[in-house]
């Protein structure tokens, strides 16, 4: 199945999630919300919050991360992005208070930013080879690189799960956790972190551009 046809089909799943469970952590795919919480809290790692910062949310969802950094405290601008107009529709609705929350579904809207973070975008594969959405991965890494410039973080499902976890679910990606770290060393950046020790079956990878 060719990769566009595996994100079509990738959005027609998620706009059932949202359809079906709305807004909520469920709405995007966790389990609820102390997983996302989890996650998030690896992924912010690679912010400096000591002063105001830039931040796109790449895979944006309806802004989830968004409440999480304002319940923080801390003095950011938000850009949401994602593939899915529905999602963007509903981080609108839900955030059209707040001056400092940005929503869109087209990459060149987006402002160079300090920091991006990528929650659980590659999560999924459906029927995508494997070789084919590993290459994928990696040109997705090296866009959002781009994208930011003191540095990046996203999770993957990891391939120290349970064996028969895996079996379970072809239609799911879970990654070397150690070639990605080696990538990102070899591309990115000397300041790379490999998290993996915060009980989920996932991992975490920060990218510092500048320390």
């Amino acid at each position: 199945m060719p990769i566009e046809d595996t994100q079509q089909k990738l959005q027609d799943y998620f706009v059932n999630r949202l359809e079906s469970f709305g807004a909520t952590p469920k709405g995007v795919d966790y389990n609820g919300a102390e997983a996302q919480t989890t996650r998030f809290e690896q992924l912010v790692r690679v912010v400096d919050s000591v002063q105001p910062f830039t931040v796109i949310d790449y895979g944006c969802g309806y802004g989830a991360m968004f409440d999480f950094l304002y319940a923080k405290g801390w003095d950011f601008e938000y850009h949401g992005i994602d593939l899915i107009d529905e999602m963007i529709k509903a981080g609108r609705e839900s955030h059209q208070g707040y001056q400092n929350a940005h929503f869109t579904t087209l990459e060149h809207e987006l402002p160079p930013a300090d920091y991006l973070l990528a929650s659980a975008i590659f999560n999924i594969k459906l029927e995508a080879p494997e070789d084919e959405w590993r290459k994928f991965t990696l040109q997705t890494l090296r866009k959002m690189d781009s994208l930011c410039t003191k540095g990046f973080s996203f999770n993957m499902l990891t391939n120290y799960s349970d064996a028969a976890r895996m079996a379970e679910r072809p239609d799911l990606f879970f990654a070397d956790p150690l070639s990605y770290f080696d990538f990102c060393k070899r591309n990115f950046s000397r300041n790379v972190a490999l998290l993996h020790d915060y009980g989920l079956f996932d991992f975490t990878i920060v990218v510092r551009k500048n320390v």
